[in-house]
């Protein structure tokens, strides 16, 4: 099972590079929420997945791979910020696992909730390989692949869901 801190203190940061990397981090402070702060972080990824649904999927996908990596860069400044591994309240990694999850899908409420719900779903209960990834990959690419990959297992879900749905 994947080792959960309690927060024991909000970080806001001290230097405005610090500032912006927490701001991210949390998903504009949703990391922060009292109670499921990673289903709060999956919420920012609806309005992402809307602007990233208006390129082509090539394009898409670029932009995607691209956000990935940021993701990866942020939760890594983040972990040492608040000097622990993946703190409840970096929610970054949900917020791209959630974009995966809808990509190159037609933005209709069906996806965004069907998307929503598989994702939450696969990242909480982490079925093979997703929970072994963290411990696989170092540092904050660990805390972001294993909700890349949950968000691949939910965008092939979702595309069997969706093709049985408009047969």
């Amino acid at each position: 099972m994947k080792y959960r801190p309690v927060r024991s203190e909000k970080k806001w940061g001290k230097t405005p590079g610090e500032k912006a990397v927490i701001l991210l981090a949390t998903g504009f402070y949703t990391g922060y929420a009292p109670v499921v702060p990673g289903t709060f972080g999956t919420l920012v990824g609806i309005p992402a997945a809307f602007l990233l649904s208006w390129l082509r999927p090539g394009a898409a996908a670029v932009v995607l791979v691209v956000l990935i990596a940021v993701s990866c860069w942020i939760a890594d400044r983040a972990e040492g910020i608040y000097g622990m591994k993946d703190p409840n309240d970096i929610v970054i990694d949900e917020v791209v696992g959630y974009m995966v999850t809808v990509w190159a899908l037609p933005f209709t409420w069906v996806t965004v909730v069907a998307g929503f719900v598989l994702f939450r779903v696969l990242d909480i209960l982490k079925p093979f390989p997703i929970r072994k990834v963290e411990g696989w990959i170092p540092g904050g690419a660990g805390v972001v692949m294993d909700d890349v990959l949950a968000g691949i297992y939910g965008w092939i879900i979702l595309q069997g869901i969706l093709r049985l749905w408009h047969g």
